[in-house]
């Protein structure tokens, strides 16, 4: 069926040229057909047609075609306004499809770098950065994980400093460095109540007095100590936090400034939660099993320590965090387990009195 309306008067012009065509209008299957004089005519989806608001006047209506960014058609009949279903509504942007294409392409990009291309360069940069370098960025992470769990707000969270419990650690430390290990190993007790322990670049190994007080036994620390010297050795924290600042100067430039101390406090942040990759918490705990045995201390005691923990917290904890990570917690013990020499004559890394003196190295 179709409807024609009163053309006299009406006209279309193309965009392309200043002058006006004759035309006849009628709408038929959902479109209005436009006759033109050189008898051609156009075909507009009444759906795709909007008026252009005062252009034209009371005498007339000027329409567009959505998708015709120049074409004009005036017309003077009125009544063909009451079949146009979109008439005064608002067309969709222009290149809506194009925006979300771009949109997307550039998330895309974006979680490359993040996921891939930053990762890959860390790697490749970590072997380049001198030690003093190294050291430096450990000392600076150091100092803000201090002030970040400091909870007064007035100073830094204190750093243990009880002469003996230091005597122990370093006692403990040396017997599982080893001549090859990490040079100019430096490992801290900070005193608070969180159980975990972390390396950082630049030799940098720290433990919270949560975890002393939550072991029973020295070789329970000096397991999870081993562990962090792993990651020292194959400088884990290094490559962990060139990809933690790459990422960083990635969100920066789309997200705005997070250059100088906000950088390092997240960086601080992350490193307190590291989790390195499935490959790199294998490799320490393997280095672990390997320097305990060298010790003459059970690789055991990482499972058992693991093994009460999960018992007592459970395994969704948040003190627990740093310990869950992959592998997963029952791989680790069982691993553990599988290093022990059945048969192995082992002694504990601290006799009595060092064990106490240890403990008490916040007092």
């Amino acid at each position: 069926m179709s409807t024609g309306f009163d053309a006299f008067g009406s006209a279309y012009f193309d965009g392309d040229r200043p002058v006006s065509q004759e035309i006849s209008l009628h709408i038929a299957n959902g479109n209005l057909q436009i006759g033109l004089d050189d008898g051609n005519t156009l075909f507009w989806p009444v759906k795709d047609i909007r008026v252009l608001p005062d252009s034209a006047g009371r005498q007339g209506r000027m329409l567009r075609m959505i998708n015709e960014p120049l074409a004009r058609l005036f017309v003077t009949d009125h009544s063909l306004i009451a079949h146009l279903p979109n008439a005064t509504r608002a067309a969709p942007p222009k290149g809506r499809g194009r925006l979300a294409a771009w949109a997307m392409a550039a998330v895309a990009a974006v979680a490359l770098q993040i996921a891939v291309l930053v990762p890959l360069l860390a790697d490749r940069l970590a072997v380049f950065i001198p030690p003093a370098g190294e050291r430096a960025l450990g000392e600076a992470t150091f100092d803000q994980i201090r002030k970040a769990l400091d909870e007064t707000g007035l100073a830094p969270l204190p750093v243990c400093e009880n002469p003996a419990g230091l005597d122990a650690l370093a006692q403990m430390a040396a017997a599982l460095n080893g001549v090859d290990g990490a040079a100019g190993l430096s490992v801290q007790v900070l005193d608070h109540e969180m159980v975990n322990a972390f390396a950082l670049p630049g030799g940098f190994v720290v433990i919270f007095r949560g975890l002393i007080d939550q072991a029973e036994t020295p070789d329970e620390v000096a397991a999870v100590l081993a562990h962090e010297i792993g990651h020292v050795v194959s400088r884990d924290p290094t490559r962990h936090a060139l990809r933690s600042a790459g990422s960083i100067g990635v969100l920066g430039l789309l997200l705005g400034d997070f250059a100088g101390g906000a950088a390092v406090l997240v960086l601080a942040e992350r490193l307190i939660s590291a989790n390195y990759s499935q490959q790199a918490e294998t490799d320490a705990d393997a280095f672990g099993h390997a320097r305990l045995e060298a010790a003459n201390v059970s690789p055991a005691a990482l499972g058992s320590m693991f093994e009460r923990l999960r018992a007592e917290y459970g395994d969704g904890n948040a003190l627990m965090a740093h310990f869950l990570s992959h592998p997963s917690l029952s791989d680790r013990i069982e691993n553990a387990r599988a290093a022990t020499d059945e048969n192995g004559d082992y002694a504990p890394i601290l006799d009595d009195a060092g064990w106490a003196d240890l403990q008490a190295v916040c007092d």
